[in-house]
């Protein structure tokens, strides 16, 4: 059972990656079972097995007596496949990094806001030790991220952390190229200062304001750097 279960998952991943590189377009059809037990040296159960899985990750759509179909995964995925993506990323690249600066524009102000709100104290304690923050890339990159996974930790709402979990394996390599740039780094100071000082006058609206245009700020430059 067990290596049934690593050749499904060994055969989904590679699905995975000739999706992700264009090979099987969207829109395209998969092979027959038949013809893809022959090319990966496996039984039938065993390719149909990760076509279940990659139909549940939003990658396939299964049709009864009919080869499947490649989703639109951008628009047809689901957290499953955010996941897949990250785990099969190869090269972190500038658009994704994009899209990540875009999504935290909109939830991070959400779960600063409540994690102020319900746990005042221990987002103050987060912030006391600012001067302790080397000045260089590694150093801001795994603080910022420990920062915004406890705040998701500390807000009412648990899928805040459960979205951000998925980035695990690749925010702090992606968060090191932004941070690799000085400007960056004193913006984000700034915003950790400002975040402090709202903490402790426990106003959480203005922590919430102070995220949002901090967070628009990062995106703008970030915009403005690849043009």
């Amino acid at each position: 059972m067990k290596e049934k279960e690593r050749s499904s998952n060994k055969i989904e991943n590679e699905f995975i990656r000739l999706i992700l590189n264009g090979s099987y377009s969207v829109g395209s059809t998969l092979p027959p079972e038949r013809e893809l037990a022959k090319e990966f040296g496996v039984g039938r159960p065993t390719i149909r097995e990760a076509l279940q899985h990659l139909e549940r990750g939003g990658w396939i759509t299964g049709r009864k007596g009919m080869p499947a179909i490649v989703n639109d995964y951008w628009r047809q995925g689901n957290l499953t496949t955010l996941v897949d993506i990250i785990e099969n990323q190869r090269a972190i690249t500038d658009e994704f990094i994009l899209h990540l600066l875009e999504l935290r524009s909109s939830l991070t102000p959400t779960y600063i806001r409540d994690a102020v709100t319900f746990n005042q104290p221990k987002v103050v304690a987060l912030l006391a030790n600012l001067e302790q923050l080397e000045d260089c890339a590694e150093s801001y990159a795994t603080f910022d991220w420990d920062l915004q996974k406890k705040c998701a930790g500390l807000a009412a709402n648990p899928i805040y952390l459960l979205i951000l979990n998925s980035f695990d394996s690749i925010y702090v390599n992606m968060a090191k190229r932004y941070f690799s740039i000085k400007d960056y780094r004193e913006l984000s100071f700034a915003y950790y200062n400002d975040l402090l000082r709202a903490a402790l006058k426990g106003d959480a609206m203005e922590a919430e304001s102070l995220s949002k245009s901090t967070m628009e700020k990062s995106l703008a430059l970030w915009k403005e750097r690849k043009k």
